[in-house]
Parts: C-alpha cells; structure tokens; sequence
C-alpha cells in the first residue's frame, strides 16, 4: 500500500473557502484549481497511491471547511490534519471539537521555524503546551513543520509524551538552519515514537524528480530514524527506492505506506 502524507488542497472558490484573515500566506493562481481533490484524485493514479492525508493549508487558518468537505466526498481514502493558532486561548476546545465532530481528523500540526514566528515563539509557550496536551487527549499525532533551530527545544516536549506519536515534516526544513542544529534533529530519533518525513526534497535539490544529490544528506536522516520510522511524502514514491537502495524492498516498503498503514491503523 502506498500512502501520501503531504497533498494540500486550494480552492480557486474564495467565497466559498475565504483565505483566513491571520494566513501566513496566499496560494498562488498556479496553486489553486476549481477542483483541487479531483486533481489530486489524478495524481493518486498516476502514482499508484492508494490512501493519503490531506494536510489541512496555512491560507485557511483554523478553518477546516475545504479539508472537511474532501473527506466527505472520499471517506474512504483519506484522513486530514487540523491546524489552529496556539495563542488562541479557544484553540485547545476547538481541536476537541472538530476531532469529535470529524474522527478523519488524525494529526495536530505545529509551524515553527526561522521566517515563520506567525503561530509561535516558543514550545514552551503555555498554548502550545495545552494543544499538544490536547492531541495527546485525543490519541492524535503532533506533527511538526519545523527548522532545525527548534529541534533541541522540541526534544523536552516530546519527551513529556511518550505515547504521542511525532511527525516532523520535510526532513525539518535542513537549508533553514545550521549543522549544529540539524544535529539536534538527528538526536530525537532516540526517541522511538518520532517519525521523520522523506519529503520536501526540492525546497533544497533542485535535481528532480529524485533529488540524488542529497544523498549523503538522506543516508544519514534515514540511519538515524531507520525504515520503520520514516514516512515518503510528495514527488514520486520512486524517490524512496532512490534515496534508500541499501534497504531491502520490505523496507521501502514500510516507507513508502506501511508504515503510516500502522501508525493510523488503516488496513
């Protein structure tokens, strides 16, 4: 089974789906489209995907209603994530509900990085100590759009939930910090319920579609988390078998879906 984590999906209807009034960016002409799931539906076939999470955009904000209405035409095939504000003090209430309301809803995403200090400061502020003790209420995942300059700050709060699963997105953004700080990254694979995302390859390589020559990049990113522990996410599924060739085909495998197929408990 091969499971997408990564499709974002834009609407060009802004009556209909506005762009929030705090989004941290605006999609593009060439981003958006009349039909967005449709379009991604012809991409899950043209890469043989069989299931993906949709990752609920940064224009929307806290407003779910394009994710929401996705998962209603194709419940079937996809979860989502949820994205809200932790200097929201109705954030943490918010998140329960939608989660109770809509149980597709799997995963509580976190931006924090250098250039985007728009929903946080700090991991140690106190709303997003409540959001993610909020996930963790649910038994939904944190993920974690980050830079490497918070990997160490990350590292106390993850260590405080043992049993929420961790996903770091696009290899936490490399090109956005330094190698003492990527370092930090590496260090929370010791924690065996953090999982990293093969993915994001071009915002660095610009040798697509496999990105070979971060190779010496990815070999040492995937020996720390090991295949059970990373999970492929945008381009083509080819570029597990690209950056993972010394792994055996059950472990790209794993990778490529089976390790999300666990992870959400999607047979």
């Amino acid at each position: 089974m091969i499971i997408e984590w990564n499709a974002h999906m834009f609407s060009a209807d802004r009556a209909r789906y506005p762009i929030h009034p705090q989004a941290a960016y605006t999609p593009g002409s060439g981003q958006t489209s009349t039909d967005p799931l449709g379009d991604y539906l012809a991409r899950m076939q043209e890469y043989n995907i069989d299931r993906a999470v949709l990752v609920h955009p940064e224009p929307y904000g806290d407003d779910h209603r394009l994710v929401l209405d996705c998962l209603q035409r194709e419940p079937d095939r996809f979860k989502a994530t949820a994205l809200f504000y932790p200097k929201d003090p109705a954030a943490p209430a918010k998140l329960r509900d939608l989660v109770a309301q809509h149980p597709k809803i799997i995963a509580m995403r976190f931006h924090a990085h250098r250039g985007k200090a728009h929903y946080l400061d700090s991991f140690d502020e106190p709303g997003v100590a409540a959001l993610w003790q909020t996930a963790a209420d649910l038994g939904i995942i944190v993920e974690l759009h980050i830079g490497p300059n918070y990997g160490r700050q990350v590292a106390a709060r993850i260590a405080d939930y043992p049993d929420t699963p961790v996903l770091i997105d696009h290899l936490a953004e490399p090109h956005m910090g330094n190698a003492v700080e990527f370092a930090d990254v590496l260090d929370l694979a010791r924690f065996e319920h953090v999982y990293m995302k093969l993915s994001g390859l071009n915002h660095f390589a610009d040798d697509g579609p496999l990105y070979t020559s971060a190779l010496p990049f990815t070999r040492q990113v995937i020996a720390a988390f090991g295949p059970t522990r990373m999970v492929w996410g945008s381009g083509t599924p080819d570029i597990v078998d690209a950056h993972m060739q010394e792994y055996t085909e059950q472990e790209r495998a794993l990778v490529k879906g089976g390790n999300l197929a666990q992870l959400l408990k999607w047979e």
